[in-house]
């Protein structure tokens, strides 16, 4: 099972105010079993059952089953009534469109044969979280807290902020649950009252060795910064944890300036930056 899945479930059920027990009697399943979904230690769950999670944690299902590698049950019941479907999605991968090309397909669909579903709850795009002046390139340290005094000071616009305590209640929540989802990524979420929603990231000089999901050192942190509103997740985790697993670390580790980063994150997600100071 992909480790960035569970570890993702983890942080998505942190941040929506539930215990691992409360999520396993809500879904129908035993603690220990989601305990070892987890922690990697299981097979990924079918896609009911994930989409079930998605729906106690808020976001879309779609997420969690391609952080999976599964299919919705959704697209094997309509593959079955329309056989069609299945020769066009075969036609799809052979030609082997690339997330563009998708994505021009996505917007034919739209224009053409508009959705009558329920829109899915909207996602924060990282690059939308970022600015140029939150972005640190080739960062030299030792330590995790040095990242995080660095990234909360480039986050901490408000005088009125204290970043010391900031910092101190990411470094006490890291020691109790570490923020490495694997691939090399780490992602503490800061919770400052009043806050809006930002991110600052750091890619490292040289990488940390600390626990991780898949055992990979931890070569770029991404702080994500918002109000502590209970049972809300932070904006951008779900697709940094998508990214993640595409590589994200490996993109952006020998890149030179922030410029050039917040760049490649906006191709990545498949769209032109915003403007930025």
């Amino acid at each position: 099972m992909s480790a960035t899945l569970g570890v993702t479930l983890r942080l998505l059920r942190l941040e929506a105010g539930l215990s691992l027990r409360e999520l396993a009697r809500r879904v129908g399943v035993s603690s220990t079993y989601l305990s070892r979904i987890e922690n990697g230690l299981d097979t990924a769950p079918t896609s009911q059952r994930l989409e079930a999670m998605a729906h106690e944690l808020r976001v879309p299902p779609a997420v969690l089953i391609e952080l999976a590698q599964r299919v919705s049950p959704l697209l094997v019941d309509y593959v079955a009534s329309e056989p069609d479907a299945g020769s066009l999605f075969l036609e799809i991968a052979h030609r082997q469109l690339d997330r563009h090309q998708l994505a021009e397909v996505r917007r034919f669909l739209d224009e053409r044969f508009p959705s009558t579903r329920k829109a899915a709850p909207a996602m924060h795009r990282l690059s939308d979280l970022l600015a140029r002046d939150r972005i640190v390139v080739g960062l030299r340290c030792e330590e995790l807290d040095d990242v995080l005094d660095v990234a909360v000071g480039r986050l901490a616009t408000d005088p009125h902020v204290d970043v010391r305590a900031v910092t101190t209640a990411l470094s006490r929540r890291e020691a109790e649950l570490s923020s490495a989802i694997g691939h090399g990524i780490a992602v503490p979420c800061a919770y400052v009252e009043g806050a809006a929603p930002a991110a600052a990231l750091v890619t490292l000089a040289r990488p940390l060795r600390r626990a991780s999901p898949d055992g990979q050192p931890v070569r770029l942190v991404i702080v994500l910064w918002g109000p502590p509103r209970a049972g809300a997740r932070m904006p951008g985790l779900v697709g940094i944890a998508r990214l993640s697993a595409r590589g994200l670390a490996d993109e952006l580790g020998h890149l030179d300036s922030p410029a050039r980063v917040l760049a490649r994150v906006a191709e990545l997600e498949g769209y032109a930056p915003k403007a930025s100071s």
